[in-house]
């Protein structure tokens, strides 16, 4: 007989047949979660090297940090050209400096230089500079240090206005990417902002009267910009600077342009719609 037989009389018939000891079931192999690849951390020394050069002033050899082709990822930019990067901002990079004599300059300019401008650099300029920055990451601080010892020699040696503006600008730039990092828990942080943002107006304002003085004195390209890019520049300045009138009046030139593409035209009826809208704040624009 099974050994539960009878069960049914006691009202558990469906467990006569019953098995006593049931296979084990083997449970289902737990599958492995794929491990989770971590970002390594964003090193800025990765994206440098050393760069050597030779100094047109003094001659003198010596290196300098540069940045990587191509480790540079652009992810927007701002009205006025400046490209915004992700991960670190490049221009901090953009100011050589000999440290013998102290000539600086824009990578843009780093050239050999007339003989004329050689000797006002040496008076003027050699010997005389100590004190820079040269770590090997520059903070915004030790960049903007850079661009004001480019500023100074580029008015030493008499350089054409548009290389001046273009300092101005970029100096500008740079004061923006500070004012745009700076730690909230920064002591006495608003004034440290609104100190800031004066010094980014006045090194625009700058950049706007040279490019102006540039454009009616220089040969395009200026700057390594032609026309239409220096005209809509300038727009964005003057409305910056709420002098409409021009600001418009570059506007036009560019909208009228036929040689404009039509990203600028796009930029440029933005900006016309947004210099009439703040005219009309103002008061100065009727519909």
């Amino acid at each position: 007989m099974s050994l539960l037989s009878g069960l049914s009389n006691l009202g558990l018939g469906k467990l006569e047949g019953a098995d006593i000891f049931e296979e084990e079931k083997k449970p289902e192999p737990v599958k492995k979660p794929e491990p989770v690849k971590e970002e390594a951390p964003f090193d800025e020394n990765d994206v440098l090297f050393d760069k050597s050069a030779e100094c047109p002033v003094c001659g003198k050899k010596f290196s300098y940090r540069a940045v990587k082709t191509g480790k540079a990822r652009p992810v927007g930019q701002d009205p006025d050209l400046r490209t915004k990067y992700d991960k670190f901002d490049p221009a901090k990079y953009d100011v050589v400096v000999c440290p013998y004599c102290g000539y600086a300059v824009l990578t843009k300019y780093f050239t050999s230089l007339p003989a004329a401008q050689v000797k006002l650099l040496r008076e003027g300029i050699g010997g005389k500079v100590h004190g820079v920055a040269n770590n090997p990451i520059l903070s915004y601080d030790d960049a903007i240090q850079r661009y004001q010892l480019a500023l100074a020699s580029s008015i030493v040696k008499h350089a054409k206005d548009s290389e001046k503006a273009f300092v101005c600008l970029k100096m500008a730039w740079i004061i923006r990417g500070k004012k745009e990092t700076l730690p909230e828990d920064t002591e006495n942080y608003d004034e440290v902002m609104s100190q800031l943002r004066d010094d980014e107006n006045e090194a625009l304002k700058a950049a706007y009267e040279g490019f102006v003085n540039a454009r009616q004195k220089e040969s395009f390209p200026i700057a390594g910009m032609d026309e239409i890019t220096i005209d809509y520049l300038l727009a964005v300045l003057s409305a910056r600077f709420e002098k409409y009138d021009v600001a418009q009046k570059m506007i036009a030139g560019i909208l009228l342009n036929k040689t404009a593409n039509s990203r600028i035209k796009d930029r440029a009826r933005e900006l016309k719609d947004q210099v009439l809208m703040e005219m009309k704040m103002k008061g100065e624009f009727s519909s």
